[in-house]
């Protein structure tokens, strides 16, 4: 005659764990990002804290920083080539020279934030909220700008040739003296955008209402089709 001996609920509960144990492989523990890593290539701060560090010249080249706070940091000079910055907040952050070429700056957060003279050939910053970030003289050949918000920033010398723009929102933005040659404007908001003397002749998707509201002159070079507004609604001081 076979004796069962009746297992009390706690001891049964152990049994099956340690069953589970030896029949489940082991499974890795799901990556987190290192907070306390030392800045260098590669390195994982996605969603760290890390506002305000003195980061110039550093080599971050693709580095994850999605979601992470870069707020207030100077981050001039470095290299971030290929880097992940979707969502990072980057809110009068320096990046000026800095070398974000493929860059990956999906919905970041960039108000007063300073890009002058850097590098964002072929980056994304589809979405990016850029209210009176400083462009000037960036290199943005290539880059996807649609649907960022780019109220009041200032573009002055930038090279956007090839840029999508579509639907994105310039309110106010000087672009004077910048690239625009192969540019798509589709959807694009012009209001009292800055665009005396600039040469139009090769972008794409500007329609005569976008053209209605900004800020151009006698200078500006328009695409073929379309014919500067009576009078230009705006006066000297309409990007201040």
């Amino acid at each position: 005659m076979i004796a069962f001996r009746i297992l009390r609920p706690a001891t049964l509960r152990l049994a099956l764990c340690a069953g589970l144990a030896v029949l489940l492989p082991s499974l890795p523990a799901p990556a987190l990002a290192a907070c306390g890593a030392s800045p260098g290539p590669g390195v994982d701060w996605s969603g760290c804290r890390k506002s305000g560090l003195i980061l110039r010249d550093r080599d971050l080249g693709g580095a994850m920083l999605d979601n992470a706070d870069l707020s207030g940091s100077d981050l001039s000079g470095a290299t971030l080539a290929g880097a992940s910055l979707v969502k990072t907040d980057l809110n009068r952050t320096r990046l000026d020279g800095a070398d974000l070429r493929g860059a990956d700056l999906s919905k970041a957060l960039g108000a007063r934030a300073s890009f002058a003279g850097a590098d964002l050939s072929e980056a994304d910053l589809s979405k990016a909220e850029l209210g009176r970030a400083e462009l000037t003289d960036a290199r943005l050949a290539g880059a996807t700008l649609a649907k960022a918000m780019l109220g009041r920033a200032d573009l002055r010398g930038a090279d956007l040739s090839g840029a999508d723009l579509g639907e994105a929102y310039l309110a106010r933005a000087d672009l004077r003296g910048a690239t625009l040659a192969g540019a798509r404007l589709e959807g694009a908001y012009l209001e009292l955008a800055r665009l005396e003397d600039l040469d139009l002749t090769a972008a794409e998707g500007l329609t005569q209402d976008q053209l209605a509201s900004a800020c151009g002159s006698a200078g500006t070079r328009l695409p073929a089709g379309l014919e500067a507004p009576e009078a230009w609604p705006c006066d000297a001081t309409a990007g201040d």
